[in-house]
Formats: C-alpha cells, sequence, structure tokens
C-alpha cells in the first residue's frame, strides 16, 4: 500500500511520486575515534562538489555539516535549522569510543531509550529532528520537488525512524559518512529508495 500512494498519489500541482527528500550524513572528521555529538569538529577532508542539483537545501549548523555543504556544493546557500544537530551525549560526547561503556548486549530499544547523564537518548533525538523532517517533507510536496539535508547519522537514522514508524528501527542501519539515503514523499509519510547512496 505504502507503494502505491508514494507512486499514485497526488499533492497539489506536483505528483506524489516526484518529491524527494535527500539526507547527506557529513563528511569524516578530525577527531576519529571519539564519540562526537555537540562536540563541534571539523571534516579531516572537505568533499569535492558533486553534480548532483540538491534543491532547496538545509544543514545543521555544526561545523562538520556546513563544511560538507560547502565542499558538496561550493556557492550554494543552506539554511540552518539548530533542530538538526546530532544527538547530544551527554558525558560521553568527545570520548574515545574504547572508554565508552560497552552496550553491544542491549536491544534496538533498549539503545534507542539510553542516554548518557546530561544528554538526550536517541527517541529525544528523533522526537526533536522530527518536525523539520515533516517540514522538508511537506516544502517537497508543495511543488519544490526535492529537498536535501545535510546532517548527521543520527538525523538520517531519525528520518528512518519516520518512515518505518519505529525509533528502534533507524539504529539498524549503519550510515556512511558522505552517505545520502532517499526518500520519496508522500503526504502522512515516507518511503524509504535508497540507503548510503554515493552521489556523484
Amino acid at each position: 500500500m505504502t507503494n502505491q500512494i508514494a507512486v499514485g498519489m497526488k499533492s497539489g500541482r506536483r505528483e506524489v511520486g516526484t518529491a524527494e527528500l535527500i539526507v547527506i550524513r557529513h563528511g569524516a572528521t578530525d577527531s576519529p575515534g571519539t564519540l562526537n555529538g555537540r562536540t563541534d569538529v571539523g571534516l579531516a577532508v572537505r568533499p569535492a562538489p558533486l553534480a548532483f542539483e540538491p534543491g532547496v537545501l538545509w544543514t545543521s549548523p555544526a561545523r562538520r555539516a556546513r563544511e560538507t555543504v560547502a565542499g558538496l556544493f561550493p556557492g550554494r546557500m543552506a539554511q540552518e535549522d539548530v533542530r538538526l544537530w546530532e544527538q547530544d551525549f551527554g558525558v560521553w560526547d568527545g570520548v574515545a569510543y574504547s572508554d565508552l561503556p560497552d552496550t553491544g548486549d542491549l536491544s534496538l530499544e533498549a539503545l534507542a531509550a539510553l542516554k548518557a547523564d546530561g544528554g538526550e537518548s536517541h527517541i529525544e533525538m528523533a522526537t526533536r529532528v522530527r518536525p523539520v523532517l515533516e517540514a522538508a517533507s511537506g516544502l517537497a510536496l508543495n511543488g519544490e520537488t526535492r529537498v536535501t539535508i545535510v546532517a548527521h547519522a543520527g538525523t538520517v537514522r531519525a528520518a528512518l525512524a519516520l518512515a518505518t514508524g519505529s525509533e528502534a528501527a533507524g539504529l539498524a542501519f549503519q550510515i556512511a559518512h558522505l552517505g545520502a539515503t532517499r526518500f520519496r514523499c508522500y503526504p502522512g509519510g515516507l518511503a524509504v529508495l535508497s540507503v548510503n547512496e554515493v552521489l556523484t
């Protein structure tokens, strides 16, 4: 049913099948080996420009996201939204992965609810990001046809959670640096078209 809705329904002047949301994770950072949520690190290497047309462009205010926008889409203005920040990992933010608690035995549901002192859970982050994703989807449906967001792995997983109806399900995906996750927008939701797509 979801596929039929995504391809067949109409909204205003545009076919729903042409409305698209792209969420790109920022490039690899200059601080590998550490958990970076609100820690404002930069990129190790600025990415090369893309021929891909992003349409309307939004970004997280994080330095690593803004530097990614500057590399992929030079000369293009991106609207910043503070709600697109990565998950706040509290006392774990900026800590080496080797020094973090072992969460490997947790279920996806437990992991989604987990939060460090002073931080937020994946569920809380996804709830914060959801209105931005819904606004981007609505903009695409109302005539822009494509909206591109450059942000974080957590942002991509929040979009996957919106598409699947489960915050925990988003944590089942490994999100690559500079990978693009593509969604078809339709009234009331998103349909996943690809994950970690390499744009050119």
